[in-house]
């Protein structure tokens, strides 16, 4: 006895192949348009909340045009700072564009309460592969005392000129808050910035870590 699969199978692919007898034409193609921010979160208004620490609260009020312009204005996110609970709070309106925009905001807000310039933080708006690192000088090396104040005299140099030195070598930003840093870059440019700052807080001193800098730079020219 023969089975009738492969007959019913072929009748269905007849049936799907016919087109349609009142129109005469196959069905035409369903378009959907792309979701808002709203619609992904069904409606839901999603929040976020960056804590202003008591040192960067009169460099927000000062800059405050500055962050909010951007934020508003093009990424299409609410902003307000609540005063009493002494956070900036961030939410998604129905006309955001992408529901990442939030994030990216948090992220630049958050920046910017690290101690870097609206300048520097307004690059996290507009590139995707930016990241802030921190770290603390205890991380790599327990100082006290007097040693811990000279690390951090190495780190900056005179005037500043081995932290710029760093920064235009590596493309990055670096804020030095008292034992913490914050690094503002790309992944693999964090990743040179962050070993030359640790061999400075372990000891070399600042020519061996120019001429190290100098040769990863010109591998990296090399390779793009």
């Amino acid at each position: 006895m023969q089975s009738n699969e492969p007959a019913t199978s072929m009748e269905v692919e007849n049936v799907l192949s016919e087109p349609n007898p009142t129109s005469g034409t196959f069905p035409s193609k369903p378009k959907f348009e792309p979701l808002k921010a709203h619609e992904i979160s069904e409606g839901r208004v999603q929040f976020r909340k960056v804590s202003v620490p008591p040192h960067r609260y009169t460099p927000l009020k000062k800059a405050w045009m500055e962050i909010y312009t951007p934020i508003y204005e093009q990424m299409k996110i609410d902003i307000r700072m609540n005063l009493k609970a002494r956070k900036v709070e961030l939410k998604t309106r129905a006309d955001t564009p992408d529901i990442s925009n939030l994030q990216k905001c948090t992220d630049f807000v958050h920046a910017f309460m690290l101690g870097f310039g609206v300048v520097d933080a307004i690059a996290l708006l507009r590139l995707d592969e930016l990241y802030v690192e921190s770290f603390e000088i205890k991380d790599v090396k327990t100082l006290r005392g007097e040693h811990l104040s000279r690390a951090i005299g190495r780190l900056s140099g005179k005037g500043g000129k081995t932290k710029f030195a760093i920064e235009n070598a590596t493309r990055t930003r670096i804020v030095i808050a008292d034992t913490k840093i914050h690094i503002l870059g790309s992944f693999s440019n964090i990743k040179i910035a962050r070993d030359s700052l640790c061999s400075l807080i372990l000891g070399s001193p600042a020519g061996k870590v120019y001429s190290k800098l100098r040769a990863v730079t010109a591998r990296l020219a090399e390779r793009f």
